[in-house]
């Protein structure tokens, strides 16, 4: 009932009983204990009751004319009795298009997460309800980071529903995320990357072992020497590199960089020196790849464990060369686009702002509180 739409006003009702909504105009209604305006609208078979949220009638009048002009836009056709889920593969099936094959795959295992919420309930009588038992449900059994994914789908399809004309309004939006908690990085520390890389070209006394392992030392020194993604860095063809420009450029392939854009950075020494060797052993041409792999997942595993080392991952040596990076003075802006990031730092300082512990102990150093006297002449 219309009356059941304005808790508090009812609550602070002297007999609620008695409570008396005053027709004032077509569509507007003012409840007589409080003085606020509600609207009554109708599309279709489907009524539309609001509170206006005001006791200024100028206002109310404003509120009332946008919500007519909401209510006008929704559709009558079948499209309004279709599920969430139904809706969603809709939604997919228009965005998929700009995505890479990782993005839909976590949108699709997000909206198969969301659909059970969802279930029996066409799109245009979803409310805010059943995304609160969404919430109630997931809170207790996923991290922040999966429940802020899917709230972004959640309220990706429901904005699509309601620029279809599906719905009036996202009973998504004033959900609030909740915090998500970055875990302190574990890192190599300079020593520690060297003798890991040394453990993965040792010969275990496997026939071939060490001829084996040798593509996944160059790929681990790959990634921490040049910063790039694990995708990007397999796709790097020698045709990239530029010797006599000292520069790499990064094109992610056939698939492109995580936000489709090029960029050419200067090379490291150690890169340059790695580049170097693998040329001179190779003799390769413009078209091949420089990295022989496509992962060291396995060799990398097999050396952490033999050193009794964090399990470290393709990821972690990106974290590797930009931490290395700022600790030899780096700024953070430049580092963020030898990265390829698009928002001028702010990510890289979220993410390496910590520093590790061992460059945190060399800073302290340098710190002094006493007095700094000039030197007094004899």
């Amino acid at each position: 009932m219309l009356l059941s739409m304005e808790t508090k006003a009812l609550d602070q009702a002297k007999d609620a009983r008695k409570i008396v909504f005053h027709r004032v105009a077509e569509n507007l209604y003012r409840l007589e204990q409080t003085g606020g305006y509600y609207a009554l609208l109708k599309r279709g078979d489907k009524q539309f009751r609001r509170s206006l949220k005001t006791k200024d009638r100028k206002l109310a009048d404003r509120k009332l004319s946008e919500l007519r002009d909401q209510v006008g836009n929704l559709t009558t056709s079948d499209d309004a009795r279709l599920s969430f889920d139904e809706i969603g593969k809709r939604w997919m099936a228009a965005t998929s298009h700009s995505l890479k094959p990782s993005s839909i795959t976590r949108r699709e295992t997000c909206l198969k997460n969301l659909a059970p919420f969802f279930a029996g309930v066409a799109i245009r009588n979803v409310q805010a309800q059943h995304c609160e038992r969404w919430i109630t449900a997931r809170a207790a059994k996923v991290q922040p980071q999966t429940m802020a994914h899917e709230l972004n789908v959640m309220r990706a399809v429901f904005d699509y529903s309601v620029r279809l004309g599906l719905m009036l309004s996202n009973p998504a939006k004033e959900i609030k995320r909740r915090k998500v908690v970055q875990k302190p990085m574990v890192l190599p520390t300079r020593e520690q990357f060297r003798k890991l890389v040394a453990a993965i070209r040792e010969n275990d006394g496997r026939q071939d072992s060490q001829e084996k392992a040798k593509p996944g030392a160059d790929l681990v020194e790959l990634l921490a020497y040049s910063g790039c993604r694990i995708a990007e860095a397999y796709a790097l063809k020698w045709a990239d590199v530029d010797f006599e420009k000292n520069t790499l450029a990064v094109t992610g392939g056939a698939g492109g960089t995580k936000n489709y854009e090029c960029r050419t950075v200067p090379m490291t020494d150690a890169l340059r020196a790695l580049l170097l060797r693998l040329r001179d052993e190779r003799s390769p041409a413009p078209s091949d790849a420089i990295s022989q792999i496509d992962s060291a997942k396995r060799c990398l595993a097999t050396a952490c464990r033999r050193l009794g080392y964090p399990h470290f991952t393709h990821h972690d040596f990106r974290h590797f060369f930009a931490t290395t990076c700022i600790e030899s003075g780096v700024d953070i802006p430049t580092v963020s686009r030898w990265l390829g990031h698009k928002d001028g730092g702010a990510l890289a300082m979220r993410v390496y702002g910590h520093l590790r512990q061992e460059h945190s102990f060399s800073m302290v150093k340098r710190v002094t509180f006493s007095v700094q006297r000039p030197d007094v002449a004899p």
